[in-house]
């Protein structure tokens, strides 16, 4: 479904639209874990996330008169931000299904790049439905957030940069923890990973209450989250369900599911800007939240984080670093 050449292909179509974020290295957090941590600094992506990438990728595929009918996504922001971006710069409409109680800053981004905003309540409204039904009443073309092979492929370029980044500067690989909502960041970074560092073992991270990835994993078949009214402030990776596309793919390639609460995430948040001084959003920060409360044993390794997105409101910011 989505190979290696996928993604090979999708870095060719992302030159000059994503940026090759750095791979960052910390001597007091290598010294806090006993390790080598290398952090793959998403939040400093166009839009503020990783998913330029796999939105561009998508529509950059469409022919000219699917572009022509407009694009319709649903998103809580990052992918909500991609979609409008990338929109922008093939110059077709853009419309996203967001929820009411997204983040601020992520609904004025959206915004701001000119896409139409459609909001619904996440805890009483189907935001799949609602997109279905306008993407058939308009005529507009979805453009998945994650369950998509182009999308995969897209979000696949993170992994195929950490890989080569990590190689050129004399490091192999020995694990990579993503933050994880559908599974399409991880799906792509473990396909790239399984042809240029075969031997590292990819862990996804989700917060407390939303892990179905990691209990799919762990049961061996795709299972749902029990409460999808359960509120979080890792607004960016709660999603119900993996993906039926990326299911077979976190199946086949990953290690095993690592699940952070709502305080480990936070330290994550106050850590990544009282010492590393970055701004990170709380679901971005789930992966780094995993590595530094040990939910993985990362002495002696080289472990590979991603951290991606930096979009949260500058009220919660406050709140979670001060």
């Amino acid at each position: 479904m989505v190979s290696i050449y996928d993604i090979r292909a999708a870095a060719e179509r992302l030159k000059g639209v994503a940026v090759k974020t750095p791979l960052l290295e910390f001597p007091f957090l290598n010294k806090r874990v006993s390790g080598r941590v290398l952090l793959k600094a998403e939040t400093l992506q166009v839009t503020g996330s990783f998913k330029i990438r796999g939105a561009y990728n998508r529509i950059a595929q469409m022919t000219e008169g699917e572009r022509g009918r407009g694009l319709i996504a649903w998103s809580s922001g990052n992918h909500a931000q991609g979609v409008a971006r990338a929109a922008q710069i093939i110059r077709t409409p853009a419309t996203i299904v967001m929820p009411a109680d997204a983040p601020k800053a992520k609904i004025e981004g959206t915004q701001a790049l000119g896409a139409e905003i459609v909001f619904f309540d996440r805890y009483t409204e189907d935001r799949e439905e609602i997109g279905y039904r306008l993407a058939e009443e308009r005529g507009l073309v979805l453009v998945p957030s994650f369950d998509d092979p182009a999308v995969i492929a897209g979000q696949g370029t993170c992994g195929l940069e950490i890989a080569q980044q990590a190689r050129e500067a004399g490091y192999e690989i020995d694990q990579l923890l993503v933050c994880a909502g559908g599974g399409g960041l991880t799906s792509g970074c473990a396909i790239a990973f399984n042809e240029e560092m075969p031997d590292a073992r990819v862990y996804t991270v989700e917060p407390e209450g939303y892990d179905d990835i990691a209990r799919s994993l762990a049961a061996g078949e795709r299972l749902s989250v029990d409460d999808v009214t359960r509120k979080s402030i890792a607004d960016a990776i709660l999603t119900p369900a993996p993906g039926k596309l990326t299911w077979p793919i976190l199946k086949k390639h990953v290690a095993r599911g690592l699940v952070v609460s709502e305080d480990e995430i936070r330290s994550a948040v106050r850590f990544g800007f009282h010492t590393l001084k970055l701004k990170i959003e709380p679901g971005g920060a789930a992966a780094l939240a995993a590595a530094l409360a040990g939910k993985i044993d990362l002495a002696d390794k080289v472990t590979a984080v991603t951290l991606s997105g930096g979009n949260v409101d500058t009220e919660l910011f406050c709140k979670l670093v001060g």
